[in-house]
């Protein structure tokens, strides 16, 4: 289809802006060919008009569909242009936070200017072993690529990390060596990566300095080569360093610094050993300060300076050359600040004692006045003269400063050779991998040579970047057979050759260099004049002379010519260098000895050594030497980088394009002008171009038939899919030019995987709208009938209810028309009964209220009468009173006036004698006057009284009713005297009693009201007492209930703290344990390291001694002829190989294991501890039981000795049978019954025979007794020593007494009647056998020996023989007698052996070892408690008895002697007798089949039948047959054979039974190593075999069945609980093996852990494939495009591995340790670390591929889950914890596939995702990709808020699960109810020399 036809409507497209440099929008309308503009409409909704450019009319590009942006891989977008690279590299970064991203071979990181936990140790083991297009981009992922190149190819590598200054290029390359470090290790214990890592902080100490773009930049280039061996480890490595900006020494622009070396010594200056630099802060130095900058934030320069010193010391630098150093640098920084003043103008001086230069002289060894003077002179030879010339001030502060650069470049390459002497190795390389950190493209405001030589290093680089690239398109388009055609790239190669070409730049600044008077304006003309015309990317500035443009690659640089000559010449005064030579500092002088080869040690370093003119002597070598030192510095550039080139060129280079995303370090900050600069100058838009130029969409057939099968119908899919994918693609895209269809792949055009993309929406879209209207359909038809349906029976049931209703009103209504009738009538009637009754108490009520108030009426108007009366006779009293008071006061003043004036006639007639007498008869008069009217008075007094008497009465009742008030008035009538007072105190006490009266009226009124009040208040106070009761009830009931809530929330609470705390408590044992078995995984690795140097050492050793020396197929062949023997020998050598090792491997290497050796046994021991309290109590009771041992061996004794007098009885009783036989049989010479083939002689021969058997027996007991008697009595001894020698008379006298063997035999027999035990009692074997035989009828034996046999047997039997056989013969008659003779003597024998062979019937089946203890068990522990009880009642009697019986014992041993004798003489008598008697038999029967007659009876021998032994379960071995057991049983024993058709644990159970023995025996040495040779040969087994996972699984579970076995047996009452009493019978007696139990305990969890990885190494193959790549339900998952992430030489082929490989593996691993007899507790311990594993590397991987983070993959991967979880239920290992460990995993699928926008949302996921960290959450969101347009992505907004409501989670910052994480495993005690003595031994196992005991 056209191009055109896709800028539709709603097409969106990519526009130019200034700001964004690329902006979005979107057509409004559909573009037709011809117009002239576009309609669009931008993001923020404006609709702009687009002009198309007239000419060319070049459309916009257009933008990927949403479902691409955001892809790993640039390549794999379907347009591919500047603006979709950038915006999907915007949203990766800004969106993601994801920094490195894929485009095509060329990793693209963008520093975040944040530290990212992307590159920890769980990261690198993620990448490692992984294909680069299998994972996320990441430099990791580039490492590896380039590793397993190495490895695969056999082939170099590169890695060119390229970038702006601040870009991160050393960051990358720094992890990139870091990678290497972590996945090779190295091939020797030198630390080599170590010392590789170590070389960084030092480069970047003296090389790295702050920019304005980078606090770290690195201001040279570097390659570093990282060398490999055989086996692909690391060596060693070589540096190679490239234009060193020495001009940073003396010089720095602001907010810059110096390099990082001169800051960390300043800070450091306080430290003693620095005092003697006289340094002291930066600020105070020039070198220092001119950047005004001196500190950078959150750097310690002191701390780094430490680092510093720290890798000096890792690589081999000492301490006094490191003070050299730092010497030489404190000496430049002392020569800077040397100030030169002038003397005139055409000279200078510096000033006499100048303290920096006295300062720098003397740290660099040489003499002030020669430094002084040539540091302001210069010498100048002539042909014929030569003079010393005065230089200005400028001059001479410019050779200053030359010099201190000069100085700084050869300590830089002193330091960089050193670095690789001390990295460098002699171990031959195999291959190397460099890195390659090198400056980016540069172009700055003002530009100069360290540009120039920059930019032309990138130009070099892109041009071998670009044939690469086109190399690989090459390439791939020809593997896959497509038509070849040629794309037009980009060639630099003209700008190459304007650079380095022959009169080019280079060229021509050289030639002026060589001029005399050659300056920059010169050369610039000369620039001018030959590149101006003739080449076009040269160009001159149009407003400069001194300048020159060229056009790179990237862009236009300027360069000012100001300069170029003097930095080309790099020139240094040659007296100043001739100074220095002859100073007295050796490292300055080692600096300098060697002008000509001041380079890096592996090539020449350009820009660190310039031209230095040197007054030399005119010898030809120095000649050579000095033309070979005055290259110029861009010469020597051109010749390293050459050379760089050739060894890019040699290897496979991989490309990393650092990016700085803004200028200012802002994190997460993304500038699109910076962004699109630096891509265009690091050449990715160049591979983008070149892959779009071609096809740059590229499907492999099964993938394009995955993601377009909804594009295909039914009848098109073919059984072959390359032909479905052709006749689809023939119908879809009319163009055949736009796909081609390759070998594997399908190619396409750029553009068309959007028209597919577009095509398959379109479908998609159109069947999910024909789905949703289907759906819809029949949702809305199945609502429509669920509607009626419920309608009509909502209906029915309505009508049917009002129905039953009306019915229901009809009879209501009737029912209440009759209640009604009656009701109305009884209320009626009750209504006037209660009207009559009403009206009655009313009339009632109101006749008494009408009485009563008449009655008050009336008594109201009686009292008002008489109180009226009361009142107006008081007031008429009170008128009365005042009147007569007025009247008296009158007359008072009327008789005054008179009598003053009588008495004024007085005084005159008193004067006269009848004017007194006239005077006392007056006087007279008045006085009976006044007796009258006194009389009156007292009258009228009298009445008042009585009026006032009754007024009193009156007013007394009133006044007693009124509170008693009128008691007052009683004193008024006591106050007769005062009538007129008392008046007025009435009427004021009848006023006060009217005022009471009204009061107390009041008050009644006021007191009514009151109780009234009051009993509302009452009321209503009950009332609210009545609700407030009930609501305290409430309450009540409420604090009941929630006390009940409380304390069943208290007792949750308290059972859910006892379970956290329980499973706190369970966490801290788990890590404990998992902390002990992971020093025990560090302690075997630690071990095998040993063996292994030991071998190595041993090897080393033997090729100086060839005749020694093992070979591999010798080695090999005898493996498994491996013995102990040569165990032995290699611990008894094992202190020399100890010291050849230590010598042998470096020392700090041996410091440090020794160290972590000592860490290990420190921390093993501090483990054990808790064990020791057990060890010093089972020590004492151990003790104890010694010491109660000791005590019962005496008894031992004293038994031994009667049972050896027992012994000799019976050897004399059979010696006296047999003498009795023989008389017996001499006794009747005439009879022939004794011939040999008789019945009497067949009785005699098989009695002998039995006493042949008897005295073998009876031998071995005795030896056994004496070697047990001769040991006891040397301990017994010793220990009765002193008290034997006390008593010496009593016991020689006790002994005398003792000596007869009689006594000693009725002794023992005695002791024997009195305690025998039923255990013992069996019944009698060969007597019995023998009578019973001698019954049976005898066979004719006429006929035998008539061939004359009997004369070989008197021959051999000597004259006793022949007389028997004479009198066999002749006694034939009396054979009966005879045989009732032998009969009665037999008899008598075996009434005389009953009791002894009682006891020893039994023992006689039981090896010689065991029948003494067997058969004297019980009489031992008899014989113990009763010497305990005798040491208690008397020790003295018990003493006196041990050593009476030791006396005897001396005297049984010598008879004892005797017997022996005598034994071995009956035995080779009965020997010879038995064989005489077997070869007459054979001739006897020889002679008796003769031609033509045949026996009529065959001869049956007659048997003596043994009695089946009763088996102990102990095997019994030699000790020298110990290595065989090992050898047949542990080391060739292959396991599938003994799992399928032997017991479980069979090796288990025989090693358990010969220990057994052992312990039996009590031999310690013997039980010590078998099992040490037991641990030993598992350990080798398990080395030699510990990949494959039946053996690992099959000796983990002999292992733990031996640890088990161990604790049922050991006699600990816990282990015994479940044994039957024969079980505990088995157990052992003499030994505590506890110690050994931990000892196997430790050897199983290294099993354990052996089988974990070894599983671990055959399940993580499969888990990533079967659980995420693999389709399980089909069709669910899209498959999108993945461009060329996935190289051709990284993939394998495909993998086929799914679920169901994954599940029947699972099943393989449960059957074999099924088979194999593991505890059930065991086997659920390795599912659950089989499931962790599975769910670990599953989420680690969903967490690094952004294309399995979608909604269809969260559906497979929960559906695999699920079978997961099905396998577990079908193997009844639901409960086993395997669930849980998948936790993880499931909450992410469920995250992939819940909704994703709003707040509830986000609280869903934060509620949800409870096993997820919180870094992990942000993971799989920031991952989550669409894969169908239908699918949204998550917004930031929403992963912000996620951040948010997650911040309070205390959780570790850790992204990736630690999948080499093991669960500690536990070993319960599991005890087997198998019989030990039941168990046979197959023959197969070749163990025929074990005996069954």
């Amino acid at each position: 289809m056209a191009a055109s036809e896709l800028y539709t409507k709603c097409a969106r497209v990519w526009i130019p802006d200034v700001e964004e440099v690329w902006k979005s929008a979107e057509l409004i309308k559909d573009y037709k060919n011809g117009d002239a503009s576009l309609q669009l409409m931008l993001e923020d909704g404006t609709n702009i008009d687009h002009k198309l450019d007239p000419k060319t009319k070049n459309l916009p590009y257009l933008r990927n569909p949403d479902i691409l942006v955001g892809e790993n891989d640039l390549t794999a977008l379907s347009y591919l242009h500047e603006p979709a690279v950038l915006h999907n590299l915007k949203v990766r970064f800004i969106d993601s936070k994801l920094i490195y991203t894929y485009c095509g071979i060329v990793l693209v990181a963008i520093n975040p200017y944040e530290t990212l936990p992307i590159y920890g140790t769980d990261i690198i083991n993620a990448y490692s072993g992984q294909n680069m297009g299998d994972m996320d981009p990441h430099i990791f992922a580039v490492a590896e690529e380039a590793y397993k190149q190495m490895a695969r190819d056999e082939r170099n590598q590169s890695i060119i990390v390229s970038g702006e200054s601040g870009a991160g290029k050393t960051v990358s390359a720094k992890y990139a060596m870091r990678y290497f470090a972590t996945v090779s290790g190295s091939a020797s214990e030198a630390n080599v990566e170590e010392k590789v890592l170590a070389s960084n902080p030092i480069m970047e100490a003296i090389g790295n300095a702050k920019t304005t773009r980078n606090d770290n930049s690195s201001r040279f280039g570097k390659y570093i080569e990282i060398g490999f061996d055989t086996r692909f480890r690391i060596i060693g490595a070589n540096m190679r360093t490239y234009l060193l900006e020495k001009s940073r020494v003396v010089f720095q622009a602001d907010e810059e610094r110096n390099y990082h070396i001169f800051y960390q010594l300043c800070a450091s200056s306080h430290l003693p050993e620095f005092k003697n630099l006289k340094l002291s802060s930066a600020n105070d130095f020039l070198y220092t300060r001119q950047g005004r900058s001196p500190v950078i934030d959150g750097v310690d320069d002191t701390k780094e300076l430490c680092s510093t010193r720290n890798a000096f010391s890792l690589l081999g630098i000492n301490e006094s050359y490191q003070k050299g150093l730092f010497q030489v640098l404190a000496a430049i920084l002392h020569l800077g600040n040397v100030e030169i003043k002038d003397r005139d103008s055409d000279s200078s001086i510096i000033p006499p004692n100048n303290r920096h230069l006295t300062a720098f002289c003397e740290l660099v060894g040489v003499t002030y006045q020669d430094m002084s003077q040539w540091l302001c002179h210069r010498k100048l030879k002539t042909a014929t003269e030569t003079y010393i010339k005065p230089l200005p001030r400028l001059q001479a502060t410019n050779a200053r400063d030359a010099l201190s650069k000069h100085i700084y470049a050869k300590l830089f390459n002193w330091i960089v050779e050193h670095v690789n002497k001390a990295l460098i190795t002699n171990v031959k390389q195999h291959s190397f991998i460099g890195v390659l950190d090198i400056y980016g493209f540069e172009t700055f405001e003002i530009n100069s040579f360290e540009q120039f030589c920059i930019n032309y290093a990138n130009e070099k680089l892109q041009q071998q970047f670009n044939m690469h690239v086109f190399k690989l398109e090459q390439e791939e388009y020809m593997k896959e057979q497509i038509p070849w055609t040629l794309i037009d790239f980009y060639d630099n190669q003209p700008c190459i050759n304007l650079i380095e070409a022959k009169m080019g730049i280079l060229d021509l600044l050289d030639e002026e260099c060589r001029m005399p008077r050659g300056s920059d304006d010169s050369w610039a003309q000369k620039l001018y004049n030959t590149h101006l015309k003739t080449c076009s990317l040269f160009e001159k500035p149009r407003m400069s002379n001194r300048a020159f443009i060229i056009q790179h690659f990237a862009d236009k640089v300027e360069y000012q010519c100001d300069g170029f000559l003097e930095k080309n010449k790099d020139t240094v005064n040659e007296e100043q260098i001739n100074v220095l030579k002859a100073s007295k500092f050796d490292l300055l002088v080692e600096l300098f000895q060697d002008e000509e080869k001041a380079t890096s040690p592996t090539g020449q370093v350009p820009g660190t050594g310039g031209r230095t003119r040197l007054s030399v002597k005119p010898e030809k070598s120095r000649e050579t030497s000095s033309r070979e030192h005055k290259k110029t510095v861009g010469c020597q550039f051109r010749n390293s980088l050459q050379m760089l080139m050739d060894t890019l060129n040699a290897t496979t280079p991989h490309y990393v394009r650092c990016i700085k995303p803004n200028d200012f370090k802002l994190a997460f900050s993304f500038d699109p002008k910076r962004a699109v600069q630096q891509l265009r100058a690091c050449g990715v838009l160049e591979t983008i171009r070149i892959s779009a130029a071609g096809f740059p969409s590229r499907w492999t057939y099964q993938e394009f038939f995955s993601r377009y099968r909804v594009l295909m119908k039914q009848k098109d899919v073919l059984p072959d899919k390359k032909l479905t994918c052709r006749n689809v693609l023939e119908k879809l895209v009319q163009d055949q030019d736009k796909y081609q269809f390759g070998k594997t792949k399908i190619f396409f055009r750029a553009g068309q995987v959007a028209y597919l993309e577009k095509l398959r929406a379109d479908k998609l879209r159109a069947a999910c709208i024909r789905i949703q209207k289907t759906i819809r359909c029949w949702l809305a038809r199945k609502k429509y009938l669920r509607k009626r349906n419920a309608a009509i029976t909502i209906q029915r049931f309505t009508r049917g209810y009002q129905a039953r209703c009306l019915a229901k009103f009809l009879r209501r209504t009737q029912a209440a028309t009759i209640i009604q009738k009656y009701q109305r009538m009884c209320v009626e009637k009750k209504r006037y009964r209660q009207k009559q009754a009403a009206a009655l108490a009313m009339q009632t009520i109101l006749r008494a209220y009408m009485a009563r108030q008449k009655y008050q009426a009336l008594l109201r108007e009686h009292k008002a009468v008489i109180i009226q009366k009361h009142v107006r006779g008081w007031l008429a009293r009170c008128w009365y009173k005042r009147c007569l008071v007025s009247l008296v006061y009158l007359q008072c003043c009327f008789r005054r006036m008179k009598a003053r004036r009588e008495l004024k006639k007085l005084k005159i007639e008193a004067r006269s004698v009848e004017h007194f007498k006239k005077l006392n008869k007056g006087m007279e008069n008045k006085i009976m006057q006044l007796q009258r009217k006194i009389d009156e008075q007292n009258k009228d007094n009298r009445l008042i009284s009585d009026r006032l008497a009754g007024l009193e009465t009156s007013y007394t009742a009133e006044s007693e009713r009124m509170r008693g008030e009128l008691g007052r008035l009683r004193g008024v009538e006591e106050d007769a005297k005062n009538k007129g007072n008392q008046v007025n105190s009435l009427l004021e006490e009848l006023e006060k009693l009217r005022k009471e009266l009204s009061a107390t009226q009041q008050e009644k009124k006021t007191i009514e009201d009151w109780a009234q009040t009051y009993r509302d208040e009452m009321e209503k106070m009950v009332s609210e007492l009545k609700d407030q009761n009930g609501s305290l009830k409430k309450e009540k009931d409420d604090l009941n209930r929630s006390i009940q809530e409380q304390s069943q929330q208290m007792t949750e609470k308290m059972a859910r703290l006892i379970a956290e705390e329980t499973q706190q408590l369970e966490t801290d044992l788990n890590e404990e344990r998992s902390r002990y078995q992971n020093l025990l995984t560090e302690h075997l690795r630690l071990e095998e390291k040993y063996d292994d140097l030991k071998e190595e050492m041993a090897l080393s050793s033997n090729v100086s001694k060839p005749g020694h020396r093992r070979t591999d197929s010798t080695h090999s062949s005898n493996e498994s002829e491996y013995t102990y023997n040569s165990e032995y020998a290699e611990l008894e050598e094992g202190s020399r190989a100890a010291e050849d090792v230590t010598r042998g491997i470096d020392t700090p290497l041996t410091l440090k294991l020794q160290k972590r050796l000592t860490e290990l046994e420190q921390e093993k021991q501090s483990l054990r501890n808790e064990l020791e309290n057990k060890e010093e109590q089972f020590q004492r009771a151990r003790a104890r039981d010694d010491a109660e041992f000791k005590k019962a061996r005496g008894a031992e004794l004293e038994y031994e000795s009667l049972k050896r007098q027992e012994l000799e009885s019976e050897n004399k009783k059979l010696r006296h049978d047999l003498a009795e036989m023989r008389q017996s049989l001499l006794g009747h010479p005439a009879t022939g019954a004794g011939a040999p083939g008789s019945p009497a002689y067949k009785v005699l021969l098989d009695q002998l025979n039995a006493s042949c058997e008897e005295l073998e027996v009876r031998k071995e007991e005795v030896l056994i007794l004496r070697s047990q008697l001769v040991s006891q009595k040397e301990a017994m001894q010793h220990k009765d020593e002193k008290e034997t020698m006390t008593e010496p008379s009593v016991y020689v006298e006790d002994v005398s007494k003792l000596k007869d063997a009689d006594e000693i035999k009725q002794a023992y027999i005695g002791l024997k009647d009195t305690n025998r035990s039923p255990r013992f009692m069996c019944k009698p074997l060969e007597v019995s056998d023998l009578l019973s035989r001698l019954r049976s009828a005898a066979p004719d034996f006429h006929k035998l020996n008539e061939d004359g046999e009997l004369w070989l047997v008197n021959q051999g039997l000597k004259e006793t023989i022949r007389l028997l056989e004479h009198q066999l013969q002749t006694q034939r008659r009396s054979y009966d007698n005879e045989v009732e003779a032998l009969r009665g003597e037999l008899q008598n024998v075996k009434e005389e052996n009953n009791r002894q062979q009682q006891l020893l019937a039994q023992n006689l089946q039981l090896p010689p070892e065991a029948r003494i203890e067997a058969s004297l068990q019980h009489e031992i522990t008899r014989l113990t408690n009763e010497n305990l009880e005798l040491l208690a009642d008397d020790p003295t009697a018990s003493r006196e008895a041990r050593v009476i019986i030791l006396r005897r014992m001396v005297d049984l041993m010598e008879q004892l002697e005797k017997q022996d004798r005598t034994i071995r003489k009956l035995k080779k008598q009965l020997k010879v007798y038995s064989k005489r008697i077997g070869e007459m038999g054979a001739g006897q029967a020889e002679g008796q089949t003769s031609p033509g007659q045949m026996v009529d009876e065959p001869i049956h021998p007659v048997n003596i039948p043994r009695r089946e032994k009763d088996f102990q379960g102990m095997l019994e071995y030699k000790k020298e047959d110990e290595l065989k057991l090992v050898k047949n049983l542990i080391l060739e024993l292959k396991p599938r054979g003994v799992a399928v058709n032997l017991i479980p644990g069979l090796p288990a159970y025989i090693l358990f039974m010969c220990l057994r023995h052992a312990d039996y025996l009590n031999d310690d040495q013997k039980v010590r190593t078998l099992l040490t040779s037991t641990i030993n040969s598992i350990k080798k087994i398990l080395k030699k075999r510990g990949d494959d996972f039946e053996t690992v699984s099959f000796w983990l579970s002999n292992t733990c069945r031996f640890l088990h076995c161990l604790k049922q047996y050991s006699g600990d009452p816990a282990f015994m609980k479940h044994n039957s009493q024969r079980q505990n019978e088995h157990s052992l007696s003499n030994f505590d093996l506890a110690e050994y139990r931990q000892v196997i305990s430790d050897l199983a969890i290294q099993i354990y852990q052996q089988l974990i990885k070894c599983m671990e190494n055959i399940l993580q193959p499969m888990i990533v494939s079967g659980m995420l790549e693999h389709e399980t339900i089909q069709g669910v998952s899209g498959v999108k495009p993945t461009g060329l992430r996935k190289r051709t030489s990284s993939i394998a082929d495909e993998g086929t591995d799914t679920l169901d490989s994954i599940l029947r593996q699972l099943s393989a691993f449960h059957s074999t340790m099924c088979q194999h007899g593991t505890d059930p507790e065991l086997i659920k311990q390795v599912v659950k670390q089989q499931f962790y594993i599975i769910g670990a590397v599953t989420l680690n991987n969903l967490l690094l591929r952004k294309d399995m983070c979608s909604w269809s993959k969260g559906m497979q991967i929960r559906y695999n889950v699920s079978q997961l979880e099905e396998w577990l239920r079908d193997k009844g290992l639901m409960t086993c914890g395997a669930k849980e460990t998948l936790e993880p995993l499931i909450q992410a699928a469920q995250l992939l596939q819940v909704k994703k926008k709003t707040d509830e949302d986000a609280e869903a996921i934060c509620s949800m995702c409870l096993a997820l960290t919180t870094a992990q959450i942000v993971k799989v969101l920031n991952l989550y990709t669409p894969v169908n347009e239908f699918e949204e992505r998550v917004s930031v907004a929403f992963i912000r808020t996620i951040q948010t409501r997650l911040r309070d989670r205390c959780e570790t910052p850790q992204l990736l699960m630690d999948t080499k994480m093991i669960y500690p495993v536990t070993f319960p005690f599991n005890p087997s109810s198998l019989a030990l003595e039941t168990i046979q031994i197959p023959t197969s196992l070749n163990l025929g020399f074990l005996t069954r005991v």
